[in-house]
């Protein structure tokens, strides 16, 4: 068990997650972290119980951890921006493969194939 990052919440912390726990419509990413705090709190669970009750990896537990403790429980709750990858295809591209998916496939074939 990594015992580098412990979860210490103080009561207001703990009070604002299981509020946020017990809403009806909340974002699933921002749940599972709040869950894993709960769970993770002055080390009542284990990693590998976290992982199992909350269906998530071990690295997953190990960067919210991480995150609450070097940063604060905002930073641990929201997601950072992703690196955003460069698109594979343009827009022409796009519509080109579109319009000739749509289209009738060769005569002799009844669809179209990757070949």
């Amino acid at each position: 068990m990594n015992r580098k990052y412990i979860v210490e919440l103080s009561a207001e912390e703990k009070c604002e997650l299981v509020n946020y726990c017990k809403k009806g419509m909340v974002n699933v990413r921002k749940y599972k972290r709040a869950a894993i705090l709960l769970k993770a709190d002055r080390c009542r669970y284990t990693t590998d119980q976290i992982c199992e009750a909350v269906q998530v990896s071990s690295s997953t537990v190990f960067r919210v951890k991480r995150q609450f403790v070097e940063d604060s429980l905002e930073a641990a709750l929201n997601e950072g921006a992703r690196s955003g990858a460069m698109r594979k295809t343009s827009a022409k591209d796009e519509v080109t493969l579109i319009a000739t998916a749509c289209s009738e496939p060769p005569t002799g074939h009844c669809r179209w194939t990757l070949a």
